[in-house]
């Protein structure tokens, strides 16, 4: 039997804090200068992880109640977030959030909606959202228009131990706009190209959640990172890899 969902990623908290990208300023921007967000706003992050996304709105003086089953990575969001007054950490899920009814003004989901249940999450999106309340999806891509990229796939698919997470080409299913009320959204795409060393790059990978550990799976793990290293050896000038990246988000009522 697979993994649960909630499961995918403890043991890897640190490490996906550590490595995972951020979310480009001029998204966060968009967000509050056009779509609605302001400093006043409630948001429920759910699937919130370790408040990547999370801290982006509570850096905008937003209150997010962040929302996430996994109990690694819930912690090490309580440990990082704690100085903001605006925090607060549920242990809850994409089908029961724990908030009360009509309670927050948007949802967001960053990196996580293709984990959820999405009949369970659009009805418990319209019942915590306050009329009028808009739901955010944002996902960080891999740009499979270049080379490097379909290179790196093709040594996740080789090695990863579950495909679920990994996808055909990175980021969101084509029927996520389905949640929206008559697939009415705005759909934008943020450039957000990353220039990252070995370590970065090595580390990144590890946090997926079909990535192989050492304890379990010790010869996909040095496979991988045999693979992983040459690959960024190949491509790195200065010991720096330029990685083609960007940021795709959809906003809308559900």
């Amino acid at each position: 039997m697979g993994l649960k969902n909630d499961e995918r990623f403890t043991n890897k908290a640190d490490i996906y804090r550590k490595y995972r990208p951020a979310y480009p300023k001029e998204l966060i921007d968009y967000l509050y200068m056009h779509v609605g967000f302001t400093s006043e706003s409630i948001v429920a992050d759910i699937g919130s992880g370790t408040g990547i996304f999370s801290l982006l709105l509570l850096k905008r003086g937003s209150k997010v109640y962040c929302v996430e089953p996994n109990e690694d990575m819930r912690q090490t969001a309580e440990k990082d977030l704690s100085t903001y007054k605006n925090f607060v950490s549920i242990s809850g899920n994409d089908e029961n959030t724990g908030l009360q009814a009509n309670s927050v003004d948007f949802v967001t989901a960053a990196q996580a909606f293709h984990w959820f249940n999405q009949q369970a999450f659009t009805s418990e999106c319209r019942r915590i959202l306050r009329f009028n309340g808009k739901v955010l999806l944002a996902w960080n891509i891999r740009d499979y228009e270049h080379e490097i990229i379909k290179r790196d796939y093709k040594i996740r698919e080789e090695y990863c131990i579950d495909r679920k997470g990994l996808g055909e080409g990175g980021g969101p299913s084509k029927d996520c706009e389905s949640l929206f009320k008559d697939s009415i959204c705005e759909c934008k795409i943020f450039r957000n190209d990353l220039i990252i060393d070995r370590e970065t790059y090595i580390g990144m990978n590890l946090s997926r959640s079909y990535a192989p550990n050492e304890e379990n799976y010790p010869d996909k793990f040095h496979g991988f990172l045999n693979e992983l290293g040459k690959l960024f050896d190949e491509y790195s000038v200065n010991g720096f890899l330029s990685y083609p990246h960007f940021t795709k988000s959809y906003v809308g009522r559900i």
